[in-house]
């Protein structure tokens, strides 16, 4: 009688292992994604979500990294932004007025002109990936090596662009980065000059995903050309131009290096623009607190822009 005991625990061992193994198959299925994710995430978490966190709990507390205390002040630094009578009122608004005339003045000739680079080097003609490269070439270059360069470059007084001026018998003295309005023409055409390369090469992709079966079906409809760059490749860009746009507006409210090492912020602090200010006064005067606040105060701005693009561009289905 003992043999037939064994036989049946060993059957329903047997069944009890049968009926574990799917369940920790699929527990490790269930777990692999997060496992693969686990080195970014915790890239993110060290690099983006503690920096964020640590920045918010600055900007409640005076903080100087020269003194030992940091006495908690809740959410006065914040409120500073916003009254009038603040020693960083009129400097903070100052610096958000310098930086919308920058986003306001570069963001529509840097979604408009690289459209149009972007269309005419889609067209096949000869030398067109040389051509391609040549207008992406800038952006490979560094902020200050831009910078440096174009300081030297629009010098009033010793300056390459005012000599080809004075020669074509143009005025030769203009003081491109002491002086408004010029100082404005010359940030946003250095960063039109440099940038506009990449968003081309957003363009092209775009445009290259558009079917070909589109546009020779409007052909046969009598579209002209116009007909097919409104009804066809703005449609099928929609996605490309939200990401532009919103890039676009993010980078140039965030535009340092070109007023830092173009203009100085000059004339005065005319063209010293938030993200300027806000290194100034955190790292040259030390109120890592006031800061802190300003940065977190522009994040909040960006992300109500941010928003109000993506509600613009969402897709409405019929």
């Amino acid at each position: 009688m003992a043999a037939p005991v064994v036989a049946e625990r060993t059957e329903a061992g047997v069944a009890r292992g049968d009926a574990s193994a799917p369940a920790s198959r699929v527990m490790h299925g269930r777990a692999t994604p997060y496992l693969f994710l686990l080195p970014y995430l915790a890239i993110f978490t060290v690099f983006g979500l503690l920096p964020v966190a640590l920045g918010v709990w600055i900007s409640l507390h005076q903080w100087d990294f020269q003194l030992p205390n940091t006495p908690f002040v809740g959410v006065d630094n914040y409120k500073e932004l916003f009254s009038s009578d603040s020693l960083v009122f009129s400097d903070w608004w100052q610096s958000i007025r310098a930086t919308a005339i920058f986003t306001v003045a570069s963001v529509p000739l840097l979604v408009v002109l690289p459209l149009g680079i972007a269309l005419m080097l889609h067209r096949r003609f000869p030398g067109r990936t040389f051509f391609r490269a040549v207008f992406f070439a800038p952006y490979v270059l560094g902020v200050a090596v831009i910078g440096l360069l174009w300081r030297f470059l629009l010098d009033a007084n010793l300056g390459f662009v005012n000599f080809v001026l004075g020669a074509v018998g143009l005025p030769q003295h203009t003081a491109w980065v002491t002086s408004t309005p010029w100082a404005w023409v010359s940030l946003v055409g250095v960063t039109v000059w440099w940038t506009s390369g990449f968003n081309a090469v957003i363009y092209l992709a775009g445009l290259q995903d558009i079917p070909a079966e589109l546009y020779e079906a409007a052909t046969m409809d009598g579209a002209t050309a116009w007909d097919k760059f409104r009804h066809v490749t703005l449609p099928g860009l929609r996605p490309v131009l939200l990401f532009v746009i919103t890039t676009t507006i993010l980078a140039s409210a965030n535009m340092f290096g070109q007023s830092y090492l173009i203009t100085q912020g000059a004339p005065g602090t005319e063209t010293r623009t938030v993200v300027a200010y806000i290194v100034a006064l955190g790292i040259g005067q030390n109120d890592a607190g006031r800061a802190a606040a300003m940065s977190i105060t522009l994040t909040i701005m960006l992300i109500i822009v941010s928003l109000a693009n993506f509600r613009l561009f969402r897709y409405r289905e019929d």
